[in-house]
């Protein structure tokens, strides 16, 4: 038992912003009235950003060691919630409101609020930039996200589901 309360990295600094923003987040998208997306679009966009965030975690907070969340050889509880529902909630809410004419606004809304949870995991202890430019690499990589691939990958879905009718 106390080899799993460990491996869950509890006492990690911090802790308590992703555990509570995760839980928001995730929160809010189940329960917000879905305008643009409908649930099979959810559940795709939920697996594939999950499957994306993981994999960017492997390539970025293992193989490059570029940057930490909690302590930095556990994958405990709060790097769990940051990964899988910081951001496919995050998405899934994007795109529930996500309309041609008012992507711009969307782009740097979800940019600014990505890059403000970042900047509040940092200042709470939780998360540690190592050779990682957060002003640089992940400001242009939620710009890029928002205004290009979740667009797409919308896309995509929508034109498979109606050709599959």
């Amino acid at each position: 038992m106390h080899s799993i309360i460990k491996n869950l990295d509890l006492s990690a600094r911090g802790i308590w912003f992703p555990i509570s923003v995760a839980f928001l987040l995730l929160l809010f998208a189940l329960f917000m009235p879905k305008r643009e997306i409908n649930w099979l679009e959810f559940y795709i966009t939920f697996g594939v950003v999950g499957y994306v965030a993981w994999n960017s975690d492997t390539v970025v907070g293992r193989m490059l060691d570029w940057v930490d969340l909690g302590h930095p050889k556990i994958t405990g509880l709060g790097e769990f919630v940051s990964y899988n529902f910081i951001p496919t909630s995050l998405s899934v809410i994007y795109l529930n409101y996500f309309k041609k004419n008012n992507k711009w606004t969307l782009v740097l809304l979800f940019t600014l609020l990505s890059t403000l949870i970042e900047w509040l995991m940092i200042q709470t202890g939780y998360l540690k930039m190592k050779n990682w430019s957060f002003f640089i690499f992940s400001i242009i990589a939620y710009l890029i996200v928002f205004s290009i691939i979740l667009p797409i990958h919308i896309e995509v879905i929508k034109k498979n589901l109606l050709h599959n009718k």
